[in-house]
């Protein structure tokens, strides 16, 4: 019997079950009175659901007339199908299927894991840790449907790492835009031609016959170094390279379609410029977009996006670890005491809120676009921000819903979660004093009123999903605030 036959189906139910089960307790349930490792809630039915655990909930059992039955993650997506039926009035008979499809792919990525070779650098480890992944999303692992073998290759949690196919692009059919030249730097490109490479698992989902067939296209081979995909699957590290590469990908990872879109990459030089303006000389980094090539008949399918690597940003001697790896947890990650949430929050709090006040930029400040570098005593030391597609401007939106979507990212999705490791890590720690202190030392109106309001902003993923809501469309239900003083 091998390493994988041990991973029991219960494994992969659990994984799935707990994002799912924080959706729709968040959402629709409303909570009961109670104390106690178990937590009751009433459903929009009227039935009665509890659950083991708070951070990640698990075990649900449905109370059949004073008889709890615990039910499985499939009896718990038919839940939340008639739960959200009655309560929405609306069907959807797509989100259910990719709830099914994000158990499976966990499934199918603890048996992977069980063969696979972990990386040894504490970076790529923390980036390929997340096998919950969304705390708040009813089908964080959903790979758009398709067989298992089609992705697993590429599959950050199943620890991939894989070389980058290498295109010929027809100089006419070029669009390059911003600082490309690292692209170049990966190959060469005969006469005529310029280098543009390829995730390997986007040409599996497109079609390109026509422009390899008339020579738009030609085929070039590969790199000669691996590449290693982040917690972003589409986003990919080569470290030999100190190289960051954002592709396309035509598949749906929880709320959207993956693809650089065509006003994102439009707009690219102006936020992107706008967030490295407003980290300048600062203690915190931007690792900037700075450039994008593509071609014009595949705009949207072939484009690629160069970021900056780590040199020249990360302070020297330290260890840069995915905030999102953090919260998931893997082979050696820190999560200290009270004095190392001080040292957090001293890094993340500061330059987030700089931007917005100083610069009018809002980060999307959530875990997944954090990275919190470490001394060697592990203590954090910088913060690293990333993603300039996800940033916006106040001289573009109304500075309230930017203050919303500000304090969304980076109080609800990123501190509030990191928060309730310590809490779990250390019992007796209350996280919330010492944030309380970081927010207050800045004097911003939007922060007085932050400290004093009763609720938080929480994004509704499970709702978004259901109503066929844009991705980008965020819907938001108030939250206790666990930083106002009572």
């Amino acid at each position: 019997m091998n390493r994988v036959d041990l991973i029991p189906p219960a494994a992969a139910d659990a994984h799935a079950a707990a994002p799912l089960l924080n959706c729709l307790l968040r959402e629709v349930a409303e909570p009961l009175p109670g104390s106690g490792e178990l937590r009751r809630h009433r459903l929009p039915s009227g039935r009665l659901l509890r659950v083991r655990g708070e951070r990640r909930p698990a075990d649900p059992e449905v109370d059949t007339g004073g008889h709890w039955r615990r039910i499985g993650h499939t009896e718990l997506v038919k839940l939340v199908v008639e739960e959200l039926t009655r309560h929405t009035g609306l069907s959807n008979p797509e989100l259910p299927a990719e709830m099914i499809d994000s158990r499976d792919a966990v499934a199918a990525i603890l048996a992977a894991r069980a063969r696979a070779t972990p990386p040894t650098d504490p970076y790529l480890l923390s980036e390929q840790s997340l096998l919950t992944g969304h705390p708040h999303h009813p089908a964080p692992k959903a790979r758009g449907g398709g067989p298992a073998a089609g992705w697993l290759p590429y599959a950050p949690e199943a620890h991939a790492r894989f070389p980058l196919t290498l295109l010929g692009l027809r100089e006419d059919t070029v669009v390059d835009e911003g600082d490309t030249a690292a692209l170049d730097a990966l190959g060469a490109a005969p006469p005529g031609y310029r280098l543009l490479p390829a995730h390997p698992w986007q040409l599996d989902l497109v079609d390109l016959s026509d422009a390899f067939a008339d020579g738009r296209l030609i085929r070039l081979g590969t790199t000669g170094f691996d590449a290693w995909p982040t917690a972003a699957i589409r986003t990919l590290y080569a470290p030999e390279r100190d190289l960051f590469l954002k592709f396309s990908l035509d598949v749906r990872i929880t709320n959207d379609i993956r693809r650089l879109w065509r006003h994102d990459l439009l707009s690219l030089g102006t936020t992107d410029t706008a967030a490295a303006r407003a980290f300048a000389g600062g203690p915190a980094a931007w690792l900037s977009d700075r450039g994008y090539r593509t071609a014009d008949f595949a705009f949207e399918e072939l484009a690629v996006l160069v970021r900056d690597g780590f040199h020249g940003h990360l302070r020297t001697g330290a260890t840069p670890l995915l905030a999102a790896g953090l919260v998931e947890g893997f082979e050696g990650s820190p999560c200290g005491g009270a004095a190392w949430w001080e040292a957090y929050l001293r890094v993340v709090v500061p330059p987030a809120l700089a931007a917005f006040a100083d610069h009018g930029v809002v980060l999307e400040a959530h875990l997944q676009n954090t990275l919190i570098a470490v001394d060697a005593d592990a203590t954090p030391v910088q913060a690293l921000f990333r993603d300039a597609e996800g940033v916006k401007l106040l001289s573009d939106v109304d500075r309230a819903a930017g203050w919303e979507r500000l304090v969304y990212t980076l109080v609800v999705n990123h501190l509030c979660e990191v928060a309730a490791v310590l809490a779990e890590r250390h019992p007796g720690l209350d996280p919330w004093p010492a944030a309380r202190r970081e927010l207050a030392r800045h004097d911003l109106p939007e922060i007085r009123a932050l400290l004093a309001s009763p609720t938080l902003p929480g994004k509704t993923n499970l709702l978004l999903r259901w109503t066929g809501a844009d991705g980008a469309a965020a819907r938001y239900l108030p939250l206790p605030n666990p930083l106002a003083v009572t």
